[in-house]
């Protein structure tokens, strides 16, 4: 059975962002790290997003390359770095 790390939602809609988070939260993916990676820089989105139980904000960036380079980063943080709970 493959092991999911890290969930990585990519929204622009706040409504959408809110039903998926309360769903993974009620799920068996639960513990599942999720990122929220979003164009939105809303004060009110980023308190939204933690308080619905994401564990990162990430905005994205609008050039290519930065783009990429974030995507990296966010890899090697949550899939190398990160200590996922046990089995």
């Amino acid at each position: 059975m493959t092991r999911t790390n890290t969930i990585l939602l990519v929204e622009d809609n706040p409504d959408d962002e809110e039903l998926t988070l309360r769903a993974f939260r009620k799920s068996k993916m639960r513990r599942v790290p999720v990122v929220v990676l979003t164009s939105s820089n809303e004060e009110r989105d980023i308190l939204s997003s933690y308080d619905l139980g994401a564990n990162s904000f990430v905005r994205k960036p609008v050039d290519f390359a930065q783009f990429m380079d974030a995507a990296r980063e966010l890899g090697m943080c949550w899939m190398v770095t990160n200590e996922p709970p046990p089995k």
